[in-house]
């Protein structure tokens, strides 16, 4: 499958999806979202992809917010049709199987930020911006950043963040929960790269279990959650990797995971 605006590579059962809009900052437009739900969709349905890393190309920019040439001059029903839009392919990645690791260089502003707070893991070059800058210009976030952030960093901090558009940098970020770790920004790719194998060499069953679970944490009550994560982990039992894992485990041997 072809991209104008996007790079997708694949070593060692990691997919590594680089937005290449260096010109733009790579800006979020209609065009980049559509690039972005047909390659989601690809690596979704690869089984020899385990983990996804997704980064923006040149030292600039991760991605530096929705495209505003893009925006300026929608009117209300196409403004609500580009939300929506950006809703979807960003939930998609929240709840795809596959783990996402969002390596962050750079401006990671609006929709770029937005985007790396679908992923599940953030990392972050030291020097990255990140921030929800769209009151600045006049609207509110659009795709997310109203109930992802307060889920990351607390109400207060989001709020804070949300109603003065100011940025903060990726030490801060990491200091309040927006990223997991900060990196050297020579060191971003290769850590991103090692954390994906990492994960990777689990078992993947387990993983898409694991990462449903802890997304339904959000949205239920205690004892909800509790009831739905002893599903899931009963579920597993029906899987080759349980067995495999778990033989692996007692006879003292590196396990091979199939992913099923």
């Amino acid at each position: 499958m072809s991209f104008q605006y996007l790079i997708l590579e694949r070593e060692d059962g990691v997919a590594i999806l680089t937005i290449n809009r260096p010109q733009a900052l790579n800006a979020l437009n209609e065009q980049v979202l559509e690039e972005l739900s047909r390659a989601l969709e690809e690596v979704a349905g690869d089984p020899e992809v385990r983990v996804l890393i997704i980064t923006g190309a040149g030292d600039r920019a991760f991605v530096a917010g929705a495209d505003i040439r893009h925006m300026r001059d929608l009117d209300v029903a196409g403004a609500r049709s580009f939300a929506e839009r950006g809703q979807r392919v960003l939930g998609y990645i929240e709840n795809m199987d596959k783990v996402v690791i969002a390596a962050i260089n750079g401006y990671c502003l609006g929709g770029g930020c937005e985007l790396a707070m679908a992923c599940d893991i953030r990392l972050a070059a030291r020097g990255a911006r990140l921030g929800q800058p769209e009151v600045t210009v006049g609207v509110p976030p659009g795709f997310g950043a109203t109930q992802r952030l307060p889920r990351l960093v607390g109400l207060g901090k989001a709020k804070e963040l949300i109603l003065t558009g100011e940025m903060v940098d990726a030490e801060e970020a990491a200091a309040m929960g927006l990223v997991n770790r900060v990196c050297e920004p020579d060191r971003l790719m290769d850590e991103a790269r090692a954390l994906a194998r990492k994960i990777a060499s689990r078992a993947p069953v387990a993983l898409a279990l694991a990462k449903r679970a802890l997304n339904r944490s959000f949205s239920v009550g205690l004892e909800t959650g509790l009831a739905y994560e002893a599903e899931l982990f009963a579920s597993a039992f029906a899987s080759e990797d349980q067995k495999e894992g778990m033989s692996a485990f007692l006879d003292k041997r590196k396990p091979s995971f199939k992913g099923r």
